[in-house]
């Protein structure tokens, strides 16, 4: 008897109405959400303009999700193009069957198009998304979880997944791996890891991304070896476990390389965003010194008035000018002080300061 235990849904589809709300397709909304969201934080972050991430991702995402349909149709050909199948079921996203391979690769040319349409170099826009594509793919697994699909093998452990019997699609009901919630936990780890290094290293020019696709097909190999749902096998191993294999090491082989020809980060992402940014900072400080020049046109003058018998301190810059200017002129009060000048006398008893140009 089993004690504890992960519950499936009883039901993968809520209608509301005449509307089908369901879980697996929410599962997929809101992982290209928090995709495109930290995407765009880091886009800022490396000078890029907010905004771009998501424009781009216009592109990305559509073709992400055809190559991930046909990646799964392709490999996975007897229910939809076997002796019983059903072609149409082909285009029924809904019911599950993405695999993120074709959705990587296909996804990666929507955003090539989308790039270059906005002058900026893929690699840099796959490095700021890097971390956002692992913590959407954690979230999107959470879709095989509603479907009751792609399970591990029976277990036991307090963790164990339960699936409900289905004779209709010949799934056995039992407690099984929960292999979708193992490859969710190994993705945050993913993107965490992607996120410390990047900022550790300052990983640039696609290695942030190289390192995303390393780690997770790193993960993903034991992963899908622990699946039981039918897959095509090569010398004994699923399809997706040499899949794995084989773009772990053209990714770590990427990062190698261009750590070597193309060191550090790139110092430009997007030229348009640090010349917004530079008209943006000109504009406001054409505002400040605007603010300044009315705060000093309306700020009263302390220039000395014309009967002040007092000189200015040499250093006091414009004050000074202004009154060697004022000095030029000769008022009653300053012949009779010249006059007193010469007698000595007069200069003795005269008040300290009141016209000695004898610094204190």
């Amino acid at each position: 008897m089993d004690l504890a235990f992960i519950p499936s849904p009883s039901v993968g589809v809520v209608h509301l109405g005449p509307i089908p709300l369901r879980g697996y397709a929410f599962c997929i909304i809101i992982g290209v959400f928090v995709g495109v969201w930290l995407g765009n934080k880091r886009w800022v972050q490396r000078g890029g303009r907010s905004g771009t991430v998501a424009d781009i991702a216009v592109w990305a995402v559509p073709f992400g999700l055809v190559g991930g349909r046909l990646y799964h149709v392709i490999t996975t050909y007897e229910p939809y193009f076997g002796p019983n199948g059903h072609p149409l079921d082909a285009f029924k996203v809904w019911e599950g069957g993405l695999g993120i391979w074709g959705a990587v690769a296909l996804g990666a040319v929507g955003a090539w198009i989308g790039c270059r349409r906005r002058g900026i170099p893929l690699p840099a826009y796959a490095d700021a998304l890097a971390p956002g594509l692992a913590l959407g793919q954690a979230i999107g697994r959470w879709g095989n979880w509603f479907n009751q699909e792609l399970y591990g093998k029976p277990t036991d452990v307090p963790w164990a997944l339960k699936i409900s019997s289905d004779p209709a699609i010949g799934r056995i009901g039992g407690t099984y791996h929960p292999t979708f919630l193992y490859e969710c936990l190994w993705c945050i780890g993913v993107a965490a890891l992607v996120m410390w290094a990047d900022k550790r290293f300052r990983l640039g020019h696609g290695r942030a991304f190289a390192l995303y696709v390393a780690a997770y097909c790193a993960g993903r190999a034991w992963i899908e070896y622990m699946r039981v749902d039918e897959a095509h096998h090569i010398l004994g191993l699923r399809l997706n476990v040499w899949t794995a294999l084989i773009v772990l090491v053209l990714a770590v082989a990427y990062f190698v390389v261009s750590a070597k020809r193309a060191p550090g980060r790139e110092a430009v992402v997007e030229p348009g965003a640090q010349l917004a940014e530079g008209a943006d900072g000109a504009a406001a400080g054409d505002a400040d010194h605007d603010d300044d020049a009315k705060v000093s046109a309306e700020k009263p003058s302390s220039k000395a008035a014309p009967g002040d018998d007092r000189e200015t301190d040499p250093k006091a810059g414009a004050d000074g000018a202004d009154g060697a200017s004022a000095s030029t002129t000769d008022e009653p009060g300053d012949e009779k002080a010249e006059d007193a000048a010469d007698a000595p006398a007069a200069d003795a008893a005269k008040p300290a300061g009141s016209g000695s140009t004898k610094k204190s």
